[in-house]
């Protein structure tokens, strides 16, 4: 297998619109969606839910805050009560969080924007203290990860994960089909399946994690059944135009290892393919995953093959993300702090205005400081003027 191979995109995807569409701001249909820009909101953990893990005022002015992103993705949101892994974070399995989740689209829709949420269960990444009546955390197999984590009663090591029963994984499946059907009734306008990082689903993907010996362990064929159990199980609620799925080829995040990570992503972005998906969201490498041991593996090695829409994410400022719209190795580029930190980051990308300087202190957890008052181009002109 080539792994170096950056041949040029070609093939029945590689659309009249693609090709002479090559900016970062044109528009671009993506699935069943026309977006206005390729610019999207990455998903962004905020530990900001109410009690119940259920969304807000504030959340909703939040995402309002940030329409003009050709798609916004939202916050990671656990599909059950035994996907939670941090303090806050919602979810998307009774009616209170679908209720608070239609303040969130609402306010999106009426600013002209659109938003798909992101499915997540973050199996041995979580803690019994998180967990319904303070059970084990559960994963593929019983392999305990190196880390701490982020519970209520602040940072504390990870415990042994209990192995799923090949019987509990039809459980998920349901977790899964109940969250899509809820996003749906909450005024989603689709679903991102969250396959990376070092959750579930990356977990049932990678062989440092997965040891399982029957048919769902082993071979990469046999690692990959989970995940696309998964797939098809929203595609059973959803239209694949509609779902997209993001990978992390060469993420390292929760002690993520895989023997061949050539080989498991090769796989699995061509086992997607088939599919038709709205769209394929590749993390690529950034330097803690260098530091970690994690591959380098680019987008362009993707765009080789693979057919479809590409979303790429990884510390992209406004230049780089240009360069690899027009280039053809993505399509799309998702932004995480500068867009936490710009509400109107396409304006300022496209004006190449000053970017306001995102704020660590106040990335997770707390209230309006930090999240809904960053200021707009706009606002800052208008304090100028003021003076």
């Amino acid at each position: 297998m080539d792994h170096g191979s950056t041949k040029p995109y070609q093939g029945p995807g590689d659309t009249a619109e693609r090709r002479q569409t090559s900016s970062l701001f044109s528009p671009l249909t993506v699935g069943q969606l026309r977006l206005h820009n390729r610019i999207v909101m990455a998903p962004l953990t905020r530990n900001r839910a109410g009690a119940g893990f259920v969304p807000q005022g504030l959340n909703a002015e939040y995402y309002r805050q940030r329409a003009s992103a050709g798609l916004i993705i939202s916050e990671a949101t656990q599909v059950s009560p035994e996907g939670l892994g941090y303090p806050d974070t919602p979810g998307i399995y009774n009616d209170e969080q679908v209720a608070g989740w239609r303040l969130v689209t609402d306010a999106v829709h009426a600013e002209g924007g659109q938003m798909f949420l992101q499915l997540w269960h973050v199996g041995r990444i979580s803690h019994p203290s998180m967990q319904p009546d303070g059970a084990l955390p559960v994963a593929p197999s019983a392999i305990k990860p190196a880390g701490q984590a982020m519970t209520y009663q602040g940072p504390q090591d990870f415990v042994t994960p209990r192995a799923l029963l090949v019987e509990e994984l039809a459980l998920i499946r349901d977790q899964y089909r109940l969250a899509a059907q809820n996003a749906q009734a909450a005024g989603f306008d689709g679903v991102e399946i969250h396959n990376a990082n070092g959750y579930l689903l990356d977990q049932f993907l990678r062989d440092g994690s997965n040891q399982r010996t029957d048919a769902y362990g082993g071979p990469i064929e046999n690692r990959l059944r989970f995940p696309l159990e998964v797939l098809e199980t929203v595609l059973e609620v959803w239209p694949p135009g509609r779902v997209g799925i993001r990978l992390s080829p060469s993420g390292a995040m929760n002690d993520m290892r895989d023997s061949d990570p050539w080989a498991t992503f090769t796989a699995i972005v061509k086992a997607l393919e088939g599919y038709g998906l709205a769209y394929i969201h590749i993390m690529e490498a950034l330097e803690g995953d260098l530091r970690h041991g994690g591959p380098q593996i680019p987008i362009s090695y993707f765009r080789s093959f693979y057919q479809g829409v590409l979303m790429v994410n990884g510390e992209y400022d406004g230049p780089k993300a240009q360069e690899v719209v027009a280039s053809g190795d993505a399509d799309l580029v998702s932004f995480g702090r500068l867009f936490l930190a710009n509400p109107d980051l396409p304006e300022r990308l496209r004006k190449a205005a000053p970017l306001n300087a995102p704020d660590p202190q106040t990335f997770y957890g707390g209230g309006a400081e930090g999240y809904t008052d960053y200021p707009t181009l706009a606002q800052h002109q208008g304090r100028r003027q003021a003076r």
